[in-house]
């Protein structure tokens, strides 16, 4: 997955203004305790951050 992907999807899913939040403020367990622009940032897959995300907050397999 590309970033810009990541970022497409994650506005779809949550809209912008919240989006930009659960990217930035949300801290995931998962992700070594890191927000998922922290891990991306830190080298993860984007796709292993997407997936995360989508556990966290039960996003409908559809959509992932």
């Amino acid at each position: 997955m590309r970033l810009q992907e990541f970022w497409s999807r994650l506005d779809r899913q949550f809209g912008p203004m919240r989006a930009q939040s659960v990217a930035r403020d949300h801290v995931f367990a998962v992700l070594g305790g890191r927000s998922a622009v922290e891990a991306i940032d830190a080298g993860l897959p984007v796709r292993k951050v997407w997936l995360a995300i989508c556990e966290e907050y039960e996003v409908p397999p559809r959509d992932r």
